[in-house]
């Protein structure tokens, strides 16, 4: 095994073009880590965002960016048990320290990792953590989504949103999403039992009474979502930094507002993966990229136009 390997790093913040491919020395797991020949790395909007913004969560470039992957365990480290060399797996990354997925190998935590389900090749497994993490987290541990209850699902054709209305139907919810209207179907065919076209209808008007808000928008959109809840119900919003205006929103209407960010979380891999093998989730890819091209997999994230998720491909 080589010592150094392949990967796409930056000298410094900025468009696509501060990609390039490097050489660095291939990482050496630690006590409870695991070394990963990734295979397939999943792209989401908070990769352009590190790499475009200074001093969003990470310290200044040099760094290699990604925090999905799926591959082989090539090396465990010490009191590492779940996992053996050659076991096939996929996780998020502890976020937001633990990049580096866009690289040949990386090294994490063993439990931030479950086994990749059989159902899926290396480039669906690494659509799915970090977006399938939010929307569960979100959901489930967060919002304690039941059967029966009513959800509200902002930017729903979106990597986080696509993922959201599909666990929210395997939970037995009435599912409500918004979109333009292309996407429409794309919903439906997820489950959506309604679809809103946030271009010509206001959904704090439209939408009534439902216990669930998820939205990934900003927060002037979580504001007026809240009057689409239900007394005692909860809006979570995926933007974990922001003004005290939407706590003292929720207080006078009597609900709830939290924000929340996405942490690596063995169990809701395992969690997830259950979901793909049962049929009740599936990642829907808009496009896939060799490591080489990964500029060009940001130029294409950058655009806010993609359905699903971006992929690159690390041979």
């Amino acid at each position: 095994m080589s010592e150094t390997m392949r990967a796409i790093s930056q000298h410094t913040v900025g468009g696509p073009e501060v990609l390039t491919e490097v050489q660095l020395p291939r990482p050496i797991p630690g006590p409870g880590e695991i070394l990963v020949r990734v295979r397939a790395a999943g792209l989401n909007p908070t990769d352009w965002k590190h790499r475009a913004l200074p001093g969003l969560f990470l310290p200044e470039p040099p760094f290699v960016l990604g925090w999905d992957v799926s591959g082989e365990v090539a090396e465990t480290g010490i009191g590492v048990a779940l996992f053996q060399p050659g076991d096939e797996v996929f996780g998020m990354l502890p976020y937001p320290g633990g990049h580096g997925a866009l690289a040949e190998y990386v090294v994490g935590p063993a439990r931030a990792f479950a086994r990749k389900p059989t159902v899926l090749d290396h480039v669906q497994a690494a659509a799915i953590p970090l977006a399938a993490l939010t929307a569960w987290q979100a959901l489930v541990d967060t919002a304690g989504l039941r059967a029966g209850q009513r959800v509200l699902i902002h930017a729903a054709a979106g990597g986080v949103g696509h993922f959201a209305v599909q666990i929210a139907k395997a939970r037995g919810a009435h599912v409500i999403g918004t979109a333009s209207a292309p996407n429409h179907d794309f919903l439906r065919g997820l489950g959506a039992d309604e679809v809103i076209d946030y271009r010509t209808t206001d959904v704090a008007e439209a939408v009534r009474e439902v216990d669930v808000v998820l939205d990934s928008i900003d927060d002037d959109n979580s504001i007026r979502s809240l009057r689409t809840l239900r007394q005692g119900g909860v809006l979570v919003t995926l933007r974990p930094m922001g003004t005290g205006n939407l706590a003292a929103a929720a207080d006078e209407l009597g609900v709830r507002a939290i924000r929340m960010l996405v942490e690596d979380d063995h169990a809701g891999m395992v969690a997830l993966a259950e979901l793909v093998e049962s049929g009740a989730l599936r990642p829907t890819i808009a496009g896939v990229f060799p490591l080489a091209a990964a500029a060009k997999a940001h130029a294409l994230g950058d655009t806010g136009r993609t359905v699903g998720k971006l992929v690159v491909t690390v041979p």
